[in-house]
């Protein structure tokens, strides 16, 4: 919790924490940019907005793949490492399916590029209308996966949000061509920026995270070892970063994360490790719909989800187990952070 930023000294701008994590899922975007402001110092959601709309922080595919918060001076290694993985293991069956080879995404790219020519920035349902005036009908996944592989391309990224609707930009507009990383280069900075802002972790946790191959993370941790230190617990490796962030926070401490918030999706062997001691078994009956994770002391307790109203926001909550004194004045707490956040009046469903 103190590695993942959600523990500790706030970070200073919403850049600092992306930059930190190297790629922040954001496959929901309004939680994803509370997952960003959890972790600096004082952010409210319209900082985050304008961050995303400038592009100084960045949402495109890459890695496993799906949405990713992600630097300018990052995205372009990034790609470059994930793609070939992206589309050979990842993709291929869905590009399979709906006949889309080489040829036709060298089209597709080649359309929207032009569209989104002189810096501008336009809608998937814009860009869906682009596609079919040349020939191109596409909806639904297809469209999705159309979009997907330029991003993936590094022909567009996010553009500057229309109303509540994200947009598409030229990657060339948003982040002008300049020296990168090689691939080994690539490599050794992801890893090490993976074990450092999420350590301890496993090999096999960050193989999930980062979709590549095994061979590669081998490598990977290979480069970076000598910077790291390693302990084995329970037959499991754990490799990490020596951190000075500070004492644990007074128990109890609550935590409202977003379901893909990166302290989740970061591991996938050693996941069992967030499961809070005494509770076992699913939450009660109703809870499957709450895909977020209330946390007490780094551990799970529960599940919640913001349902927003005319007169604020409800965070609806449900439990492994009853609520134990204090643990009520923490949830309390931690719905008001929420609040401060989206700047609504806050009230708790338990």
């Amino acid at each position: 919790m103190h590695n993942q930023r959600l523990w500790g000294p706030a970070m200073d701008s919403p850049e600092d924490v992306v930059g930190w994590l190297a790629a922040m899922q954001s496959q929901e975007f309004a939680l994803a940019e509370w997952a960003v402001a959890q972790r600096a110092r004082s952010v409210k959601k319209a900082a985050i907005d304008r961050a995303v709309a400038n592009g100084t922080i960045l949402r495109s595919h890459v890695m496993r793949p799906t949405w990713h918060f992600v630097l300018p001076a990052d995205i372009r290694w990034l790609l470059e490492l994930t793609r070939p993985r992206i589309n050979a293991a990842l993709n291929a069956f869905i590009y399979h399916r709906f006949g889309l080879d080489d040829e036709v995404f060298a089209k597709t790219n080649a359309v929207i590029a032009h569209a989104l020519h002189s810096g501008r920035h336009l809608t998937r349902k814009e860009l869906a209308s682009v596609l079919a005036g040349a020939g191109i009908t596409a909806s639904g996944l297809h469209l999705a996966f159309i979009l997907m592989r330029a991003e993936v391309d590094a022909v567009i990224c996010s553009g500057a949000p229309k109303g509540r609707q994200q947009t598409y930009a030229r990657l060339e507009d948003r982040v002008p061509q300049a020296p990168s990383l090689n691939r080994k280069q690539a490599l050794a900075e992801l890893t090490r920026r993976y074990f450092t802002s999420r350590g301890p972790a496993t090999l096999k946790d960050y193989l999930r995270w980062s979709s590549l191959t095994a061979a590669d993370g081998r490598q990977g941790l290979e480069m970076v070892s000598s910077l790291l230190q390693q302990e084995v617990v329970g037959g499991r490796t754990y490799w990490f970063a020596q951190s000075e962030l500070g004492a644990r926070p007074p128990s109890p401490t609550i935590d409202l994360v977003q379901g893909y918030d990166e302290c989740i999706m970061s591991y996938s062997e050693s996941k069992d490790v967030l499961r809070l001691e005494g509770t076992s078994g699913p939450p009660p009956i109703g809870a499957a719909v709450f895909t977020h994770a209330i946390l007490l002391d780094g551990r799970l307790l529960g599940h919640w989800r913001p349902v927003v109203g005319r007169g604020g926001v409800a965070i609806d909550a449900h439990f492994y187990r009853p609520l134990k004194g204090a643990e009520k004045d923490a949830l309390e707490a931690a719905a008001q952070r929420y609040g401060r956040f989206v700047g609504l009046p806050i009230t708790l469903k338990t």
